[in-house]
């Protein structure tokens, strides 16, 4: 029963992730809906059967193209599907099905669009972050997992610490180094995890991102106007705080003790 169960939850996260491709790819067009016209092939424009619309399967049984003009399709399509299946699963392994699992799989969904659009489009778009905000503070009340003291001090210093950052960097440079945008999101992390998670997150992501950052200046020869999206860092780092918070803490109270 523990198995069917589980392969339930995987596949419904698979399913929403399909959505998730078209959120991705329609919303920071303000021109497209995300919900009209149905799946089609951004090619050609056929439209989708429901057989080949099934997550991650479709595309391996179509090896990757277009039924009807063979234009190869992103491997981003199932990366998405199966990147959100494996969350659901884990997120429900974690929590069970309960209050908590319904606002984590929002919170799960939204850093994943997240993820890919800032990727492509170097923008987080207000649309998601500042309802996400909202969703994560108004949750906060009957989330057994962070209070509403923790989520509100989350908003709070999450925006605050993001937008000194930014600010003091302009003021050294007099160039903008991160977008308002992350400032929004580190606010809505803030919301769903609470203050608590801030550090963490702040810095795997710095670190992660100076590394990646580093690699970039090396590989693009543009020195420090070499620009990166810090959204996804930001991202990965919640959805690793939000799966292992108590073996971090471990690590961190391990550290201070060492420290004597």
């Amino acid at each position: 029963m523990d198995i069917i169960i589980h392969f339930f939850s995987f596949l419904f996260g698979a399913v929403v992730g399909s959505f998730l491709n078209v959120v991705i790819l329609r919303l920071p067009d303000p021109g497209q809906s995300i919900v009209f016209p149905g799946s089609h092939c951004p090619e050609c424009n056929t439209e989708l059967h429901w057989y080949e619309n099934i997550p991650v399967l479709s595309y391996l049984v179509l090896r990757g193209k277009c039924r009807t003009c063979k234009t190869r399709i992103s491997a981003q399509y199932p990366l998405v599907e199966l990147c959100m299946g494996l969350l659901t699963l884990a997120l429900f392994r974690q929590v069970g099905f309960s209050f908590a699992f319904g606002l984590y799989f929002l919170f799960l969904a939204a850093l994943l669009v997240i993820i890919f659009i800032d990727i492509h489009h170097q923008i987080i778009p207000d649309t998601i972050s500042l309802p996400g905000i909202v969703i994560g503070f108004a949750g906060s009340f009957f989330n057994p997992l962070v209070s509403w003291q923790q989520s509100g001090l989350g908003i709070l210093i999450g925006g605050g610490i993001l937008y000194a950052i930014a600010f003091g960097y302009y003021l050294f440079t007099k160039r903008e180094g991160m977008g308002g945008g992350d400032i929004k999101l580190l606010a809505m992390i803030g919301a769903f995890l609470g203050w608590q998670s801030l550090l963490f997150v702040v810095f795997a992501s710095s670190l992660s991102g100076s590394v990646v950052g580093i690699a970039a200046m090396i590989k693009q020869g543009r020195g420090g106007k070499t620009r990166i999206p810090f959204g996804p860092f930001l991202a990965l780092s919640a959805i690793i705080f939000l799966f292992f918070q108590k073996q971090i803490f471990i690590l961190w109270q391990l550290y201070l003790s060492s420290m004597g």
